[in-house]
């Protein structure tokens, strides 16, 4: 089964396209009555509609040149549509041409999808995905008054854009709620634009929160069993107060059809965003300046905590927010902001909606203990970059073996910086061997990474290494913890330690 986003092409006859993305909230306080179900949701219903908008952009596809076929949306790998819509561009090809022969005039490819209105000015919300190449978008009224749309902002890693429309007279809006009081077994209603049909209402149940479908780093979803199909993107998620707790963006279908599991972005990440494109015309959020890893079993561990929690820095940005507060390689981030850590993916959300310029405590284990650090808040920029840090010069020395964990070390060399492309900054112990069938193949280490770390100390030789794990080793831990450059960047890797065979009891 795949991950489909939920707005609808057309190209004369009706196709299908995509390019899903998207995330939602946190924990959610318990409340203490469950509501009973509605008899109807016909008044409900009636009061939501006209703040409800279809909207329609098209595009111009560009022919590819000389001897090609012209630009069709990019389709998910083995989606059903894909070969429907090859066919039907095959089929209406100018003057009976077939195959790949003659260059072919631009054609133009209407989107379908959803919104809904926020401002009685015409402020409207949707789906990046829906608006995304558009040159040109109307968004349809329930009275089926089109109105041209502009782009205020949009934000291709929350999936969201704000349009503006002008009308003679307010036009109906809804209101956002509070995402996080939503319960697992809720009531809620979805209203959109399926397949281009338009004002259809469906209703069901908060099936889950918080949920991860690896589309981007704020990724946490609500997920849904109230229908969603294509075209039902940028549409709204009500509660049965009638207001706004999800933007639907994306399901999960074999067949391109509802199967009862859609996904909402959470109103309170929502509204956060939309806030931001309406007065600067992108989103802005907060950045700390790290890279991070998840915390397993084996690092708690070797750390010393007590159980896998947190963010694990694997690199500090030169500079930044992080680098200021004096925070470290190694360091586990456990609150921040006062706001709990309780795993990797949650850090991202919590900085990225924390108040630029904002000074707020983390709370980090280091060196087996807890300690508090201040950072101030920075804006997260277009483009990060890490300053490379300056080489150290040392004698080369011989390779050395790490018995138990399968590797064979060296120092850096002009010769193996060349033999293993490594940068002329780059600085640490060289892997020049590594066994298999042991710790460290089995955590994917291989000739060319650099160990540049052990237990959160720097390392410049493989004695260096050599005198860090044997220290581990006497103090009874079952693993040491290695920081280790690869080609897809830093990351912690812990290495299960058995007694060094080469000792001999005495």
């Amino acid at each position: 089964m795949r991950l489909l986003p939920t707005r609808t092409f057309r190209a004369a006859a009706l196709a299908v396209s995509a390019i899903v993305a998207v995330p939602a909230l946190p924990a959610f306080a318990p409340q203490a009555e469950a509501r009973s179900a509605p008899e109807s949701f016909a008044d409900l219903a009636a009061k939501l509609l006209p703040g409800v908008v279809n909207i329609s952009s098209s595009q111009t596809l560009q022919a590819r040149g000389e001897g090609r076929g012209p630009e069709f949306p990019v389709f998910p790998p083995g989606s059903p549509f894909e070969q429907f819509f090859k066919d039907f561009m095959e089929r209406n090809r100018p003057n009976g041409q077939r195959g790949d022969r003659s260059p072919q005039a631009p054609r133009r490819a209407q989107s379908l999808g959803s919104g809904f209105i926020v401002d009685p000015s015409g402020i409207v919300v949707t789906n990046n995905h829906v608006i995304d190449g558009a040159d040109e978008i109307t968004v349809i009224l329930q009275d089926n008054t089109n109105l041209k749309a502009t782009v205020i902002g949009r934000d291709e890693r929350t999936d969201i854009a704000v349009l503006k429309v002008n009308s003679d007279k307010p036009l109906a809006a809804v209101t956002f709620g509070d995402s996080d009081k939503a319960r697992v077994g809720d009531w809620v209603v979805a209203i959109g634009n399926p397949f281009g049909l338009g004002g259809s209402v469906t209703a069901g149940i908060v099936s889950a929160r918080g949920r991860n479908i690896e589309q981007g780093p704020y990724d946490n979803f609500i997920q849904t069993d109230a229908a969603i199909n294509k075209g039902n993107s940028g549409g709204p998620l009500f509660n049965m107060d009638g207001e706004v707790i999800g933007i639907n963006t994306a399901i999960y279908s074999p067949s391109g059809g509802s199967i009862g599991i859609g996904f909402s972005i959470p109103a309170n990440m929502a509204k956060n965003v939309v806030a931001q494109l309406r007065d600067y015309g992108r989103a802005r959020r907060g950045w700390l300046g790290v890279r991070i890893q998840q915390v397993t079993p084996d690092i708690a561990e070797s750390v010393g905590l007590k159980e896998p929690a947190g963010a694990m820095v694997a690199g500090v940005n030169e500079g930044g927010p992080a680098d200021k507060a004096k925070l470290r390689n190694g360091d586990i981030i456990l609150k921040f902001a006062d706001q709990s850590v309780k795993e990797m993916r949650n850090l991202p959300l919590i900085v990225a909606q924390t108040d630029i310029g904002k000074q707020v405590p983390l709370v980090v284990w280091r060196d087996g203990k807890e300690m508090t650090l201040q950072a101030t808040v920075g804006e997260l920029p277009d483009d990060q970059k890490v300053a490379a840090a300056t080489p150290d010069k040392a004698a080369p020395t011989k390779s050395l073996e790490l018995s138990g964990l399968g590797i064979k070390l060296a120092e850096i060399t002009a010769e193996t910086r060349d033999k293993f492309q490594l940068s002329q900054d780059q600085k640490g112990v060289l892997i020049t061997d590594v066994d298999n069938g042991t710790p460290a193949a089995d955590r994917g280490l291989k000739p060319g990474d650099i160990i540049v770390e052990v237990q959160q100390e720097e390392v410049k030789t493989p004695a260096d290494v050599r005198d860090r794990v044997e220290k581990v080793r006497k103090s009874n831990r079952k693993s040491v913890l290695m920081l280790v450059q690869t080609n897809d960047g830093l990351r912690w890797v812990p290495l299960s330690l058995a007694p060094n065979p080469d000792r001999k009891p005495g």
